[in-house]
């Protein structure tokens, strides 16, 4: 902002102050952020449906944190489709939730995956869990149940729990799934085997594996 700008709305605002002295909100700082607004979205068809889901902290929040419009966009519908707090919105772009779901759409999709693209992420933050940096897949398994409604905003819409050491069968085999959801979008069951080391390609054989436990 130029410093003539800046000047134009500090004596608008003086001006707002001298002559209506009870209206409420029309600040030097706000009228700044109300200019930074309309310079943001001049002409924004796409998201003027969701501009007014979203409160004004919501957007100052968009406004200054965001590096450019795909990633403002991105974090626009996210907010209004997820009905974020301002809190949850916060969190989920120090989280870099952006980038970790651009990172997933970046890999070559197959025939098994054309049709996932923005519902897996390369990586999760599960920060709020407030683990120990010592802790069993026991510890993280409750925890994640205990915290599942933050534990299903980090994972994205759509997803249903349905439960914890889910058992299934197939043909003669039993499963004893960690975390079983359902996407709805997808409609499909979504697996999750939780494991706290690195990952082993062995681990994917487990999902395919009988796992009773008597």
């Amino acid at each position: 902002m130029t410093t003539g700008a800046k000047k134009t709305i500090a004596q608008l605002a003086t001006f707002i102050q001298t002559k209506e002295p009870g209206i409420k909100g029309f600040e030097r700082r706000n009228l700044e952020r109300m200019r930074q607004f309309y310079e943001t979205y001049p002409d924004f068809p796409i998201a003027s449906a969701l501009l007014t889901q979203l409160s004004w902290t919501h957007h100052y929040i968009l406004i200054s944190r965001c590096k450019s419009e795909e990633e403002r966009l991105f974090y626009l519908h996210l907010a209004a489709t997820e009905r974020y707090s301002t809190r949850e919105l916060d969190r989920q772009i120090n989280s870099s939730i952006f980038e970790r779901t651009q990172l997933a759409d970046l890999k070559p999709p197959t025939s098994q995956t054309s049709n996932l693209k923005g519902v897996f992420r390369d990586s999760y933050i599960l920060d709020f869990l407030n683990l120990p940096p010592s802790h069993t897949e026991d510890d993280l398994q409750t925890a994640l149940v205990q915290y599942l409604k933050d534990f299903i905003l980090e994972l994205g819409r759509d997803f249903s729990f349905l439960g914890q050491e889910y058992r299934l069968q197939v043909g003669n085999s039993d499963f004893s799934i960690d975390l079983l959801f359902y996407h709805r979008e997808l409609q499909s069951l979504v697996a999750f085997e939780l494991k706290i080391d690195k990952f082993k390609p062995e681990y994917l054989g487990q999902l395919r594996k009988s796992a009773t436990k008597n």
